[in-house]
C-alpha cells in the first residue's frame, strides 16, 4: 500500500513538474517572439504586446491594460538582450530540456529513496515483530 502512494506522489509531482517547465518554457518563447514587437516605438506598441489568449482569460482587463505597459516599457532592453547574445533564442528549448531533465532526476531519486526507506521500516517492523513472538 505505501509503495502505491509513494508511486502515486512521484508521478504526481512529476506531472506537476513537466506542466511547470513547460509553461515557463511556453511564456519565455512567447517574450522572445514579442521582443521585436516590443523593441518598436510609437504610440501603438501597447496594442500590439497582447497577452497570449490563455493568460488573458485569467487575468481582469486592468490588470492585462498594466501588464502591456510593463511588457512595453522594458521591450528595449530585452531586444538589447537579444541582440547582444543572438544564440539566445535557440538555447531556450535545450535550456527547458536540461533543468526538467534535472528535476526528473531529482524526483526519481525522492522515489527511490521512499521505496528504500519504505522497505527499511517493513523489515525493522517484521524483525521486531519476530523477536517479541520468540
Amino acid at each position: 500500500m505505501f509503495y502505491a502512494i509513494s508511486g502515486f506522489l512521484a508521478l504526481a509531482l512529476l506531472a506537476l513538474w513537466s506542466v511547470a517547465c513547460w509553461s515557463a518554457h511556453a511564456v519565455t518563447l512567447w517574450a522572445v517572439s514579442g521582443a521585436g514587437t516590443l523593441a518598436s516605438s510609437g504610440p501603438a506598441v501597447v496594442d500590439q504586446a497582447v497577452l497570449p489568449d490563455w493568460l488573458a482569460v485569467w487575468l481582469p482587463p486592468a490588470l492585462a491594460q498594466e501588464f502591456g505597459s510593463l511588457v512595453a516599457s522594458i521591450g528595449p532592453v530585452i531586444q538589447g538582450a537579444l541582440e547582444a547574445v543572438p544564440a539566445l533564442s535557440g538555447a531556450i528549448s535545450l535550456l527547458a530540456w536540461a533543468v526538467w531533465g534535472l528535476g526528473a532526476l531529482v524526483l526519481l531519486a525522492l522515489a527511490v529513496g521512499a521505496h528504500v526507506l519504505i522497505a527499511l521500516l517493513k523489515r525493522s517492523k517484521a524483525g521486531a515483530s519476530q523477536a517479541a513472538a520468540a
